[in-house]
């Protein structure tokens, strides 16, 4: 085996430029490999977090996944009802005392009770519709990112007491109102009540910043009639990826509609299952194309030593031998591109974290490029890139091994 290792590197040594330039080619498809996908799962990863981070993992409502089963249902089976749509209920979640208590007895992180109600705000002639959210403010703040978002004030003010309220910067320019002025809310049963602006929050959503209104919660049940009531339970986790088994638990034993972060995110993240096939598409043709250099290289190397060939099986090298020959020339060249592409690729990454820009249409701001560091994209790359060269190398190694030595001599001589 060392002999034929050896044969191989003279062999690829004897084609000095034509083998750097297909080495180079590897390197590039290798190198462009690793920086898209550290570009492409840094996205991903930065916008799952964003998703994690921004909503509850779990939020259990008071809605019932399917209606009721009917006493017809029980008395004869025949009896088979379709379209029921779930009775609304605006006693909300019933015996919510009781259903914090046994969420807090078991799940290994926060949760927060909160009353959503929709309804009108009006200051100074000009009004928009809003969702008003009653909240507890000193459990609130361990489920909610808001907290962070606030552009003037704090969400801290809320804990105060008093008729205070939380809005978005968008709909207090709509409204024409700043902070310290008095809104009035109208609900949905047609009661009104003035409340102070005490903050201005800005998170980016429009539909948050523009849509939603918070108070204390004993404020929002005046406002709805519904004394003592919640309609939802939003729950963070200290590991996200236990939402699904939580919700399920959650929607078993208390009845209510659980759903996980997960599930409410369902259509993006198979989105993003299927980007991630589209990437190792993309890396697997750039790769396979490099590989066409390399065939081209060992194809060359495989009819010029026809009459070498020749002479190692009248020598008696057995077939097996010569396809490892020139399969053992293709590797070479896809390792030593894939150890020059991993340079390029960290040299490439490491100049895509350095960029810095600047999103102001939406009010956010991003000063870099979400980069994901994994030795998982070279690991991949690099595989991509010898199975490639081992492909490249086979084929005319299979033709070599078939070559006859005497027809070959005879013609040689």
């Amino acid at each position: 085996m060392r002999l034929i290792f050896e044969i191989a590197l003279t062999h690829i040594a004897g084609r000095g430029r034509q083998t750097l330039v297909a080495a180079f080619g590897v390197a590039i498809g290798v190198g462009f490999s690793i920086a898209m996908a550290a570009l492409m799962q840094g996205g991903q990863d930065d916008f799952v977090r964003q998703l994690v981070d921004t909503m509850p993992h779990v939020q259990i409502t008071d809605e019932q996944r399917t209606a009721r089963r009917q006493p017809a249902e029980d008395a004869f089976d025949v009896v088979a009802i379709a379209g029921l749509r779930p009775r609304d209920d605006r006693r909300g979640i019933i015996n919510p005392t009781a259903a914090l208590s046994w969420l807090r007895a078991w799940i290994p992180g926060r949760l927060a009770p909160s009353l959503k109600l929709q309804g009108v705000i009006r200051y100074s002639g000009r009004e928009v519709g809003a969702s008003v959210i009653g909240v507890e403010p000193t459990v609130e703040v361990g489920v909610s990112p808001i907290v962070e978002d606030f552009r003037q004030g704090s969400f801290s003010a809320l804990a105060v007491g008093g008729n205070n309220v939380l809005i978005g910067d968008t709909m207090a320019n709509r409204l024409g109102a700043g902070l310290g002025d008095t809104i009035t809310v109208v609900s949905a049963q047609g009661l009104t009540r003035n409340f102070k602006i005490a903050g201005l929050f800005h998170t980016g959503s429009t539909a948050r910043d523009e849509g939603e209104a918070y108070v204390l919660l004993k404020n929002a049940q005046i406002l709805s009639e519904r004394p003592n009531a919640i309609n939802e339970i939003r729950i963070k986790l200290d590991d996200p990826n236990r939402a699904p088994l939580v919700a399920q638990r959650a929607e078993a034993e208390l009845g209510y509609k659980a759903v996980a972060w997960q599930e409410a995110n369902e259509s993006i993240l198979e989105a993003l299952v299927v980007r991630n096939v589209i990437m190792y598409t993309v890396v697997g043709a750039i790769l396979l194309v490099a590989g066409f250099g390399i065939f081209n290289i060992i194809s060359t190397i495989t009819h010029e030593k026809a009459r070498d060939i020749a002479i190692m099986k009248s020598l008696g090298f057995p077939a097996g031998d010569m396809r490892r020959l020139f399969l053992l020339e293709g590797l070479a060249i896809g390792a030593a591109g894939s150890v020059g592409g991993w340079l390029i690729g960290f040299l490439l990454v490491y100049g895509l974290s350095l960029v810095r820009f600047e999103i102001a249409a939406t009010g956010q701001e991003m000063t870099r490029l979400p980069i994901a560091w994994s030795v998982l994209h070279y690991v991949i790359a690099s595989a991509f890139a010898l199975g490639s060269a081992a492909v490249a190398g086979y084929l005319p190694a299979r033709r070599a091994a078939r070559v006859n030595p005497v027809d070959i001599i005879r013609g040689a001589t």
